[in-house]
Parts: structure tokens; sequence; C-alpha cells
């Protein structure tokens, strides 16, 4: 891994393949780990940039409060370190909603968008109200006891029902996370601003891509996503939940590299 800093801290990440720039974005609770079914498959075509953000993975841990816009000046600092101007942001969850800031705030450096099981709007209130009560149960007891709950968020009903393996293996992963900046980095994504009326300002070609099962954020969500972009495409991935790209990885690469050769070869 390398690395590059911003603010005073280090963001981590993989640099693999040749081609178009396409930057990775994990979701919330994940790290760069949750593609590995998709980094090889990218990277015969396209140059690959699999980042940590702030709090998660091998970045560094975070003890002050940041917004979404911070992390969109991390991936900006990856990619000057590499001297990439522009890239395809390919997210899933938060990793897209600092996409859609990146290209509202610095479209520059924006050549595409892959918008994977996420939301424009403000976080709504009843899952401001869940999540902020999950965070202060996991400051006091931990997030052991809340592991069950949080993989019935993550994983579809199929996933949790045909790969337990697969869910037993990422409730570990959650179970590792660093606790005070995985806190930090929930208020940020509980505090984030609705970008939902400013998507027709984005003129990149988008992918929307959403698992059908999705309890997290659901495709209705995405479907608004699509609806208000410019050049997007929006393709729902059958028996996937929130984190589609482990659920479904076969699927989700042939969806997503259909659509990168066709708009960025």
């Amino acid at each position: 891994m390398a690395s590059a800093h911003n603010q005073g801290l280090s963001i981590f990440f993989d640099d693999t393949g040749a081609g178009c720039p396409v930057v990775l974005g994990h979701s919330f609770l994940c790290t760069g780990k949750m593609w590995h079914e998709q980094v090889p498959a990218f990277a015969e075509t396209y140059r690959v940039l699999n980042l940590d953000f702030r709090g998660h993975g091998g970045s560094s841990e975070v003890t002050q409060s940041f917004s979404l816009y911070d992390a969109v000046s991390d991936v900006v600092a990856v990619l000057d370190e590499v001297g990439i101007e522009r890239a395809v942001w390919c997210g899933l969850s938060v990793g897209d909603m600092v996409a859609l800031r990146a290209a509202l705030t610095c479209p520059e450096r924006v050549e595409g968008l892959i918008l994977m099981d996420t939301d424009a709007g403000a976080e709504h209130l009843y899952r401001k109200l869940r999540n902020s009560a999950m965070g202060l149960g996991a400051r006091f007891l931990g997030i052991g006891p809340f592991l069950p709950s949080i993989a019935r968020l993550m994983f579809g009903a199929t996933t949790r029902r045909q790969n337990p393996a697969l869910v037993r293996e990422w409730k570990g992963e959650f179970s590792r996370v660093h606790l005070p900046s995985i806190l930090l980095s929930l208020k940020a994504l509980m505090q984030r601003d609705s970008v939902l009326d400013r998507l027709s300002q984005i003129g990149v070609p988008a992918l929307v891509l959403v698992g059908e099962e999705d309890r997290s954020l659901p495709p209705i969500l995405s479907r608004q996503i699509h609806d208000a972009l410019l050049d997007s495409e929006l393709v729902q991935i059958p028996a996937a939940g929130h984190l589609s790209a482990l659920e479904q990885p076969a699927a989700v690469n042939k969806a997503v590299l259909d659509f990168l050769d066709r708009r960025f070869t």
C-alpha cells in the first residue's frame, strides 16, 4: 500500500493496473477489502486506486469531527499523490456520497460516476434516530451486541440465508473497527447535507446500481438519483442487499465493466 497525506492524516491506498483511472470508495464500517472481487477484474483494463477512508482500515484514526467534503479532499490528495487529474469515482454507500460531492465541488477531477447503494439526500429522521441509538449503545457496550442488527442492514435476506459464511466473515471485520473513529464517521454521515436538488449540475456519465434487497438505502433512493442526473443508467442487482459488490460480485462486475467499456475506452 501507498499513502497520501491530507489535513494531518495518512490515507492509504493500493494502485494497480493501467488505463483510465477508477478510484474506489468503500462503505461505512468497511475498508478497501470489500472490493477484493472487483479490483483484479477492473485492473485488467483500468488503473484502480482502492483506498481506505479516514478512520477506516490502514488510514489514520480520527479524533476530531469532519464532513463528507473533508473525505472528498482525502480522495483528491490520493489522486494528486499519483499524478492523476481525472478519474471515474466508483463507490458504495458513503463512498458514493463522497463521489457525488466531488462531482459538484471539484468537477475537474471527476471523469464519471459509479454509484452503488447510496443516497443523495440528507439522513432520514428514522435512520438518524436508529443510528444515533446504535452509536450511543456501542460507545458504552462496544460494537459486539449490535453485530446482528448491522448484518441485517448490510446484507440482503438471500445472502444471509444462502451465504452465512460471508456474513460471519464481515461481522468479524466490523468487530475490528476503531470505534472512536467509526463514531465520528457516523456523525459525518448523519449530518450530511442533501445534494439531490443539485444533481442536474452533474454532466458526466453515471451508472447507478443498487441491490434489490437493500434495506439500509432502498432502491427508491437510487431511482431518485438516476432520475435527477442528466446522463445515467440504472441497474438493479437481484439477490443483493446493501453490500451488493460483496454479495453478488459477478453481477456487479458485469454491470460496471459493461458501463466502463462503453463509456471510457
